[in-house]
């Protein structure tokens, strides 16, 4: 049988140095998250305004995705799309590669949308990329 004969104490000192610190670390990612994003939102109305379409549009959350599909050169309805489970994995994957093919890019392009978007988002709104209509 175990008998507790110890107590512990915790120096308050050191618990809030230790708070204070997740604190801090915590608002630190925070701050690089929201400006990665602020990024990522200039890169996609940089985007939309390249492909002649109001670049608010590309940064309101639900339109975005109709606007994705106008730049895509999609109907705007393939954006309801998007509503769909696992459908909309496809559908996303779908604009990537069309929005690249639109400003003349290849597989690189698309795989950086993918999967970093807060760098090529702005690659291909700030750059020299141009986007062709067909």
């Amino acid at each position: 049988m175990f008998l507790a004969t110890e107590t512990t104490t915790f120096d308050p000192v050191l618990t809030g140095a230790a708070g204070g610190a997740i604190a801090g670390g915590v608002l630190f990612l925070l701050a690089i998250g929201i400006a990665l994003e602020v990024l990522m939102a200039v890169g996609l109305w940089k985007v939309a305004s390249k492909a002649g379409i109001f670049g608010l549009w590309a940064i309101i959350p639900i339109v975005q995705l109709f606007t994705l599909a106008r730049i895509a050169g999609k109907p705007a309805w393939w954006g309801l799309l998007c509503f769909v489970p696992l459908v909309n994995i496809v559908i996303i994957i779908i604009f990537y590669i069309e929005i690249s093919k639109k400003f003349g890019r290849g597989v690189g392009t698309t795989l950086g949308l993918v999967f970093l978007p807060f760098i090529f988002w702005p690659i291909l709104g700030l750059g020299s990329a141009q986007y062709n209509a067909d």
